[in-house]
């Protein structure tokens, strides 16, 4: 399967909205657990630590939710990165005609 420019912006937009979710949650809860340990209350906030690694209540996905995470952040940085790439030679193609002509 070739992975022409629309293939590659399709797979990148579909990952996009899907990958947000988690990765905001990730960000948060891991960072407002740093600050319960720093304040020393850490007991207290021992559930941003559990939504943070993909337990949420009776949904348990701590074996996968590390690896679900990882694959789609490595499928959009692959894409966004291969989309970079194919917009950066077509601009440089146009400076060199625009600088020939």
């Amino acid at each position: 399967m070739a992975l022409n420019k629309a293939r590659i912006r399709q797979l990148h937009s579909l990952f996009a909205p899907i990958m947000l979710l988690p990765a905001i949650l990730s960000l948060i809860t891991g960072s407002l657990f740093h600050i319960a340990v720093i304040s020393g209350k850490t007991e207290e906030f021992l559930w941003l630590l559990e939504w943070h690694r993909g337990k949420f209540g009776r949904i348990n996905l701590e074996m996968i939710y590390p690896f679900l995470n990882a694959f789609g952040l490595l499928m959009l940085a692959v894409t966004g990165i291969i989309m970079w790439f194919q917009t950066r030679r077509r601009n440089t193609k146009s400076k060199t005609s625009n600088i020939s002509s």
